[in-house]
């Protein structure tokens, strides 16, 4: 499954009654976009979702505790819409898009104008826009967007012969998952087999990414996390934060690089900056707090 990023609006617990846009994307560099540019592109998929009126939010996102994988699998399966994109063909992608697509549920596939068609999926419509990211082409993008998710989830719940892609190869029995019901004492002790598992796999891979201070941090509140009703946003704090946060210092360098030490000592100005950044690291599940640290910390290594 794909690694991704997470983002304030995206990642965050989804209000109670708000029906939610799946995303499916690359997050890390592929195909010559490095991850700075894929973020760029969650914000516009992101931004046409909220306008066709639904919450949008990576597949590999959920409130819960556990297996990654079993988030990923659950909310292709739940959401009523998903959109997915396949520009750069990220493997990952490719392979969730074709879960969703046996699922034979509602889902728009974007890509932008350096991917070629897929042959298997390329009967499906693809809506397209330009890897330079232009302006104007952008917002005309997110429209077309908007309006494909509005029109894609009113026509598979008036139509009941709705099918987006195995009606062109015949008759099939579509994939369902089967629901389970356990009592809390199972859910629990599953949960805590989940959450061993979790920290298993941070404990090979962040002792040789952290330092040791470092690593234990991270494990102690990844652990106090567990214990207080976790939201996804403390969910997307945990997954992969190492890559996340340098994600997030590169931002911070791109963003405060350019200005003087003079526009620093201004704090309007710096405010205004802060500001801007806020979104774009949120989408990497970086939360408010952690980035003035994140800021102060450059600005101190500036000073030196």
């Amino acid at each position: 499954m794909e690694k991704s990023g997470k983002g304030a609006k995206v990642a965050k617990a989804i209000p109670d009654g708000t029906e939610t846009c799946g995303i499916v994307m690359p997050i890390s560099a592929i195909d010559g976009c490095d991850a700075s540019h894929w973020v760029n592109v969650l914000e516009i998929l992101a931004d046409a979702a909220r306008s066709a009126d639904y919450e949008p939010q990576l597949v590999s996102t959920g409130a819960d505790i556990g297996v990654i994988q079993n988030r990923i699998v659950q909310n292709l399966y739940d959401n009523p819409i998903v959109v997915c994109d396949v520009s750069g063909k990220n493997p990952n992608v490719m392979f969730e898009l074709g879960m969703r697509l046996a699922f034979d549920k509602p889902v728009i596939i974007v890509k932008d104008d350096a991917t070629s068609y897929s042959f298997d999926t390329s009967p499906i419509e693809h809506l397209e826009y330009r890897r330079d990211l232009r302006y104007q082409n952008i917002i005309e993008f997110q429209k077309q967007l908007a309006q494909k998710i509005r029109a894609t989830v009113e026509k598979s719940r008036s139509d009941e012969h709705y099918s987006p892609f195995l009606k062109n190869f015949g008759k099939f029995t579509v994939a369902k998952l089967d629901t389970q019901e356990v009592s809390s004492n199972e859910f629990l002790a599953k949960r805590m087999d989940d959450l061993q598992r979790e920290i298993s796999t941070l404990s090979s891979m962040l002792r040789a990414q952290a330092p040791q201070s470092s690593f234990d941090r991270i494990i102690a509140e990844r652990l106090a996390a567990e214990t207080n009703a976790v939201t996804a946003e403390h969910i997307a704090k945990f997954y992969d934060p190492v890559e996340m946060e340098n994600r997030a210092r590169k931002l911070i360098e791109s963003e405060f690089g350019r200005l003087s030490n003079e526009e620093l000592q201004q704090e309007d100005n710096l405010n205004r900056r802060i500001a801007k950044l806020k979104p774009r690291i949120g989408l990497l599940g970086v939360s408010s707090t952690r980035l003035q640290d994140l800021i102060s910390e450059y600005l101190r290594l500036r000073a030196t």
